[in-house]
């Protein structure tokens, strides 16, 4: 489980980037603050961090003509086992959505360990600029 360089998002192949989606859906789901070392950090922030990244990966998915569930949209749905639950976030998640980065993990340095990772994988990457 990885949630991969918000600044890769647009550049990830089909594959990736629908794999991102569900597991932003996890997270928001049942998977909130199970441990997870290569994702732990979220844990650390408001859940509000994690659906803005979730809008910006929904953001891609449509205009590539994929169409998520329109609950995901709602900044307090959970999936559906969980439903909706108003006190999930208790920040505005377009707030980050905005800011330049939503994770402060996800640095220079973040972005080479992910192309890198992306490139054993043999994913390829359309990231030129650093």
């Amino acid at each position: 489980m990885r949630l991969w360089h918000q600044n890769l998002i647009d550049k990830l192949p089909r594959q990736q980037l629908l794999g991102q989606h569900r597991e932003c859906c996890a997270l928001r789901g049942k998977g909130w603050g199970k441990k997870h070392a290569t994702v732990d950090y979220v844990f650390k922030y408001d859940p509000s961090r994690l659906v803005a990244y979730h809008f910006k990966v929904m953001a891609e998915m449509k205009d590539r003509g994929y169409s998520p569930a329109q609950e995901w949209i709602d900044d307090s749905y959970r999936g559906k086992t969980l439903g909706y639950d108003n006190s999930f976030c208790t920040l505005d998640p377009s707030e980050h959505f905005t800011k330049h980065t939503i994770y402060p993990e996800h640095n220079d340095r973040y972005l080479q360990d992910c192309i890198s990772n992306l490139s054993e994988k043999g994913v390829v990457c359309k990231y030129m600029d650093t």
